[in-house]
């Protein structure tokens, strides 16, 4: 999730599409959001990891 966040910030700077950029900022922080949970030992969406 982290990396298609990256990669939609990318195309949407290259583009101009600030809705490409807003959409990849929001998967990117979901994404570390997840990532720290997950690695921090709580479960998330039923999992014990989240990579």
């Amino acid at each position: 999730m982290i990396v298609l966040g990256i990669i939609l910030l990318v195309i949407g700077f290259l583009t101009g599409l600030s809705i490409l950029w807003t959409i990849g900022i929001i998967l990117a922080v979901i994404g570390a959001i997840l990532w720290i949970l997950g690695s921090m030992g709580h479960a998330v969406a039923g999992r014990r990891h989240y990579w």
